[in-house]
Formats: C-alpha cells, sequence, structure tokens
C-alpha cells in the first residue's frame, strides 16, 4: 500500500483546508488535491489525500472511510495508479 488515499463522494462545498485539517487526526498531511471540471473550476466529487505513511495511510482509511462530513458519507481508500 502506498500513502496515496482516493477520497471519493466529497460535497461540492468541501475545501482543500477541511480535508487537510481532518485527514490531520490521522498523521501528517504531505499533499490534498480536489480535482475540479477544467471549464467551470467546479469540484468533481472526488480527490487525493497524500499522507506521510503507509500506516497513516491506513489509520486514516480506518477513522474516515463511510464518515460523514459537508452533509456527504465518504469513500477512502488506497488510490489505484491512474490506467
Amino acid at each position: 500500500m502506498l500513502n496515496k488515499l482516493y477520497i471519493g463522494n466529497l460535497s461540492y462545498d468541501t475545501t482543500k483546508e477541511t480535508l487537510e485539517n481532518l485527514f490531520a487526526q490521522a498523521g501528517k498531511v504531505e499533499s490534498v488535491n480536489i480535482i475540479t471540471d477544467v471549464n467551470s473550476g467546479r469540484s468533481k466529487g472526488f480527490g487525493f489525500v497524500e499522507m506521510s505513511s503507509e500506516d497513516e495511510a491506513k489509520k486514516a482509511i480506518e477513522m474516515f472511510n463511510g464518515q460523514e462530513l459537508d452533509g456527504r458519507n465518504l469513500r477512502v481508500d488506497e488510490a489505484r495508479p491512474k490506467e
């Protein structure tokens, strides 16, 4: 397992800061990236969080998968390589 996590089912109102503050509860956050539409700039409802270690990434999955954030239940899983 790597340190990068896929975060799905994000509210369109969720910000990078909100995600970073949440995931900091599980350990050191290296980066946060919310995927946005190129034309509108609006969130596509998913993003990625990179933790500083594999253990912190596992802890984040256990802590936040299914947890509610901004009215939506998050889907937190190991990020898969782009195909």
